[in-house]
């Protein structure tokens, strides 16, 4: 089985400062290996963030290309530029890779220690000690099993309330317990870590004593969905796209009136269009043998940007989304956000007649647009996006 490591972040600047001194950097290789760095630079501010940033970025790119972690922390050591006032290169760091099957390993310096949860809850990780260069790094290795769910933060985060709310801070062990409170069965990565960062401003009371950043990671079954997007630019093509669409692994889905017409002719299978409207501004569904959903085109592409938007901008806590719903939009939202972790788009080139008609003013381009903003969407939740035109 091959594993997907569904990530995300949340920061807060230390107050009055603009630009945050935690730093995450993400990395996707081709082989489907993820690696992970939050780093934490010295202080705040801009000094802070010249050091998360080379830390997180440095990590993570020599490890996608197999370094190991002594010569990623010799190369730290070795790059940081020295602050000026203190005559310290420092940053501390936490790493997480994970390979295409599931094995897990980590690596933690000077950071809050990772917590890690299995069917909601706490699992004790076993740590091994390392010296590097004087570091004293925690190493461990570990195989995931879906679903699993690893949190990682800064000491920003522990700090929190610190000579205010809170006269020693939130302290370590308090968040694991609300970590633990709020491990849902099914809660995201983005949510997981909006929660967790919304309580540290308001234990600050909005004003931040230092830079704090929460990243989660989700790792769940890989999961493939092909969207098959307006007619070919050639007739001729029809069958070939068609049949791209349908041998392909995972979840299928058709956009468009007149692209669900060529693929009910080309496989020889009867199109059903619904009669119930569920949103009246939206266009009904069909249902086609073979394929998962079927939608109309533009309408509901836009519709299902704007909730895809909407979630990345709230983290997923708005009630905008109502996943029961049965229009288009809102299952080709459930079907590209929450049922696949990897989207391929086959887009037709073809001029729609139907889009030529004055009481339909809808270009080629604003279609071209829509897929490329979806894409561009997509790819901000951590998900692999591939587009392909005929």
């Amino acid at each position: 089985m091959k594993f997907f490591a569904d990530a995300a972040y949340e920061s807060i600047n230390h107050y009055g400062e603009e630009l945050c001194g935690d730093k995450v950097e993400f990395i996707r290789d081709q082989g489907g290996g993820f690696y992970a760095v939050l780093a934490d630079g010295l202080g705040s501010g801009v000094k802070a963030n010249i050091l998360s940033t080379l830390t997180s970025k440095i990590i993570a790119t020599m490890m996608a290309e197999g370094a190991k972690l002594t010569e990623c922390v010799e190369t730290i050591a070795s790059t940081l530029p020295k602050c000026s006032e203190r005559g310290l290169a420092y940053s501390t760091f936490t790493i997480v890779k994970v390979k295409p099957d599931g094995w897990i390993y980590t690596a933690e310096f000077d950071n809050p220690l990772i917590i890690y949860f299995r069917d909601g809850r706490l699992m004790e990780l076993e740590r091994e000690v390392v010296e590097i260069d004087g570091k004293i790094i925690y190493t461990s290795s570990f195989q995931a099993q879906v679903d699993d769910m690893l949190v990682m933060f800064s000491d920003g985060v522990v700090h929190a309330g610190v000579g205010s709310l809170l006269d020693l801070g939130w302290q370590y062990d308090n968040i694991v317990k609300y970590a633990e409170e709020a491990m849902e069965k099914d809660i995201s990565p983005r949510v997981m870590a909006k929660k967790m960062v919304s309580t540290v401003n308001t234990l600050y009371m909005n004003k931040p004593g230092d830079d704090s950043t929460v990243c989660a990671i989700r790792f769940r079954e890989g999961r493939a969905v092909t969207v098959m997007v307006g007619p070919p630019a050639k007739k001729e093509l029809d069958a070939t796209v068609v049949n791209r669409l349908m041998y392909s692994k995972g979840l299928k889905v058709v956009c468009g009136g007149t692209t669900s017409q060529i693929v009910s002719r080309v496989t020889g299978r009867e199109l059903k269009v619904l009669l119930d409207y569920d949103n009246p501004a939206l266009p009904p569904t069909a249902l086609l043998p073979g394929v998962d959903l079927v939608t109309e085109g533009v309408l509901t592409l836009r519709k299902a940007l704007e909730n895809i938007r909407e979630l990345n901008e709230t983290g997923g806590e708005h009630e905008l989304i109502n996943y029961k719903k049965k229009d288009g939009a809102t299952k080709l939202t459930r079907v590209l956000m929450e049922e696949s972790t990897e989207v391929h788009f086959l887009v037709g080139q073809a001029l729609n007649e139907a889009h030529q008609n004055p009481g339909m003013p809808v270009s080629l381009g604003l279609k071209f647009s829509l897929i490329g903003e979806l894409a561009e969407e997509l790819r901000k939740t951590g998900k692999r996006v591939t587009i392909e035109y005929f």
